[in-house]
């Protein structure tokens, strides 16, 4: 192997390694009151402990304390941490919360006076969230 391909193949095993720790970013789709939304999962926990010998407690569905959700809705982006509560995985602030425990409808809500429930619908792929109609 000549020199110059040997560093082009260093350079570019090196930049693998860089990249592949990188967090994935789930991202889905909603209807919110007519409203879309996207809500995308970061995996920050595991990044901010690194590799672990055993698993992290209260792992649930791919997510670990530490990690957040990314919701943009209306004229709204809110970043939320993952809450440390048993099952489905939840997102709070206080103020605002999320989670996913049946796919087709997630749980959004505001605390406000009183807590505030969001009616959610997962999009349909290929629907046009332009016209606020799921079809």
């Amino acid at each position: 192997m000549s020199p110059a391909l040997r560093t082009l193949f260093s350079f570019c095993l090196g930049a693998l390694f860089w990249l592949a720790p990188c967090s994935a970013v789930f991202a889905d789709s909603y209807l919110c009151e007519g409203d879309l939304l996207t809500a995308e999962r970061t995996n920050l926990g595991q990044e901010a402990i690194g590799a672990v010998l055993e698993p992290i407690p209260n792992s649930s569905d791919g997510t670990v304390p530490g990690d957040g959700i990314l919701l943009h809705w209306r004229n709204l982006n809110l970043q939320l941490p993952r809450t440390n509560n048993a099952g489905p995985p939840s997102y709070t602030d206080g103020r605002w919360w999320w989670r996913v425990e049946d796919v087709d409808h997630p749980e959004f809500r505001q605390r406000k006076a009183s807590i505030e429930t969001y009616s959610c619908e997962a999009q349909v792929e290929g629907a046009n969230p332009l016209n606020n109609r799921n079809s």
